[in-house]
């Protein structure tokens, strides 16, 4: 039973691997530069996230965001806005529109652009078209492949499918039939003595076995993200009897409404009052006329930590708040909301970030070295035994 089960785990592991390795590649490669984006950033476009003198006052949001708007393409409207903590930052504004039919990058962003203002001065620094930044490039390519929602999204989806059993039936593998102390080391310890070819092998064992719980987590929160019936009955089995959260609404007033610069003040003011201690607070704007004003402040480099609110559009109230300390919700939505710090390791500050990069590394060389151990045994087999399966040892 336990040689079948290899037997099978064998197969799983060579062929999908073969199959999918290009794609696991690029996945984990593109994961690598994206693990620093932001410090990147800040280094290579300093004018872009730093104003060039610290004054005594910014000017309001709904000033800020008129100049950021003047910026933009003729007829195109602000949609988001990040404020930082950081006296000595810039505002980002952004707006964006997709299409999710699209067949590559390209077509997929009808527009992107994010405006970089002096909340001082009010002086635009720089309107990035952003469908040209490297790292949004970087980004596509990480979760997409350039293929589009509808295209690439399925193939980087059932990829990571693929990668998941892979991981699976390599621990089957990688445990050896039968257990002695030099096992013991093969299975734990890379020869460095060795020649290129075992090196090479335990370079693929090894690594593999340290990385495969990291990478499984990684899978995971990339799996939710492609498939929404398998998150939605996750969080439901997870959930159990917790009530489900309704929708907040802004309520359309009767008469003609012409007070939105006072609005966008208010949620303004809230939201720069309630950024002591914190790291930066993001406001998304309405996108109907029942929307409305989401904000969110973030305590730190782990998105889940926040605090979010809803203002209605037309008077300014909060019709609801909540922070990440408090929430009356279910295990189901906790570990959702927390599944973008899954996926990039900032769930444990910076040394996750860091585990989680050289975690990439070594997933970036995994199909490499698994490529070469299948060319060396296709290279050694003899013609007789040309339909025998050679099976890994540790010796």
């Amino acid at each position: 039973m336990k040689l079948k089960l290899r037997k099978i785990a064998y197969q799983l592991h060579l062929w999908l691997g073969l199959t999918s390795g290009l794609i696991v590649v690029i996945m984990a490669a593109t994961g690598c530069i994206l693990s620093f984006e932001e410090e990147l950033k800040h280094i290579v476009h300093p004018n872009r996230y730093f104003v060039e003198n610290i004054g005594q006052k910014r000017l309001s949001l709904s000033e800020l965001t008129k100049k950021a708007e003047k910026a933009l393409p003729e007829g195109l409207k602000v949609k988001r806005v990040i404020i930082p903590s950081d006296p000595a930052q810039t505002y980002i504004f952004r707006t964006l529109k997709m299409d999710n039919q699209a067949w590559t990058y390209w077509g997929t962003y009808i527009y992107y652009y994010r405006i970089y203002v002096d909340p001082y001065t009010g002086k635009v620094q720089e309107v990035e078209d952003a469908k040209k930044d490297f790292f949004e490039i970087v980004l596509d390519l990480h979760r997409r492949l350039l293929l589009g929602e509808k295209i690439g999204k399925t193939i980087t989806g059932y990829s990571t499918l693929v990668l998941a059993i892979i991981l699976f039936s390599g621990l089957v593998i990688w445990y050896p039939r039968k257990m002695s102390k030099s096992m013991l080391k093969g299975m734990f310890f890379i020869k460095i003595s060795a020649n290129w070819k075992r090196i090479n092998y335990d370079l693929h064992n090894v690594l593999g076995f340290y990385s495969v719980i990291p990478l499984l987590i990684i899978s995971y929160s990339a799996l939710i993200w492609s498939f929404e019936d398998a998150d939605k009955w996750i969080k439901n089995a997870l959930n159990g009897n917790s009530p489900t959260e309704k929708k907040v609404k802004s309520i359309i007033p009767s008469e003609e409404f012409s007070n939105r610069e006072h609005i966008l003040n208010l949620v303004g003011n809230t939201m720069e009052k309630g950024l002591k201690d914190k790291r930066s607070a993001l406001i998304n704007f309405p996108r109907s006329e029942e929307g409305t004003y989401y904000a969110e402040l973030t305590y730190d480099g782990r998105q889940y930590r926040n605090e979010q609110f809803n203002f209605d559009q037309y008077s300014g109230s909060i019709v609801k708040s909540q922070s990440y300390k408090n929430q009356n919700i279910g295990y189901g939505t906790a570990l959702r909301e927390r599944n973008y710090d899954l996926h990039t390791g900032s769930i444990l500050g910076l040394i996750g970030r860091i585990f989680y990069f050289l975690t990439a590394v070594i997933a970036t060389s995994l199909p490499i070295t698994g490529f070469i151990i299948y060319l060396n045994r296709k290279k050694k087999k003899p013609k007789h035994q040309k339909n025998k399966i050679v099976y890994p040892s540790h010796h």
